[in-house]
């Protein structure tokens, strides 16, 4: 069984008969949940009208998921979980081949994609470990860049900054001038990413392909 979002099922591969029902009912929920995102929006998510589709009672699914919050949470971790091992398995492709791999992954379900860095769900908070799974991708964005500035490239008002402010990075060694050229990157391709999947370019005419292989150039290109 596969879940909605192209999430690999894997709960139910270990353990007790009654273990592996409750990771195969478990993954279930989360196959609805991704289609009714995909048709409502994740703010619309209900517990109670996927234990309808699923024949079950309100009550009954419960015991699977405690409410809203741990549904979107168990989404949300599925989500940067595939995005960072899909951008990991791109890293030994050179600079570009994670942000290649970024566009590959969001463009094969957008839902999935703005589910993570799209519009907030109100009320939602995602928890210190899902923040965890982030950092592993900016790790990999990081080792791409790193190579690309020295330590002794021009100070920037900005590089001086975060060589005060770089816990974001944890313990990489990049130099100021890589963790800038890094955040660029990412806000750079997501900026084109978001407007792409939200439909902003669709009436201008234009390949947003070509617009985020610019971007890309544009960002790892050497500093003079």
């Amino acid at each position: 069984m596969t879940a909605e979002g192209n999430q690999p099922v894997t709960e139910a591969a270990a353990g007790s008969p009654r273990e592996r029902y409750r990771a195969q009912v478990r993954a279930e929920i989360k196959q609805h949940a991704w289609q009714q995102i995909a048709t409502a929006g994740a703010s619309a998510l209900s517990l109670n009208a996927i234990a309808k589709r699923m024949g079950m009672s309100g009550p009954a699914l419960y015991r699977y998921f405690a409410g809203r919050d741990e549904l979107i949470t168990e989404l949300v971790r599925d989500a940067y979980r595939g995005l960072a091992d899909t951008i990991r398995a791109a890293s030994g492709a050179g600079p570009a081949g994670p942000a290649h791999a970024l566009r590959a992954w969001a463009l094969e379900d957008p839902q999935r994609y703005l589910l993570i860095f799209g519009t907030p769900v109100p009320g939602y908070r995602a928890p210190e470990d899902i923040t965890g799974i982030s950092d592993e991708i900016m790790a990999v964005l990081l080792d791409a860049c790193a190579p690309l500035d020295s330590e002794d490239a021009p100070a920037t008002p900005f590089g001086a900054h975060l060589a005060e402010h770089r816990a974001w990075a944890g313990d990489h060694p990049a130099p100021p001038a890589a963790l800038h050229r890094a955040l660029a990157l990412w806000t750079r391709l997501h900026g084109v990413l978001s407007l792409e999947l939200s439909g902003h370019f669709a009436a201008m005419g234009f390949d947003p392909a070509l617009l985020y292989a610019a971007e890309l150039e544009d960002s790892l290109r050497p500093r003079p």
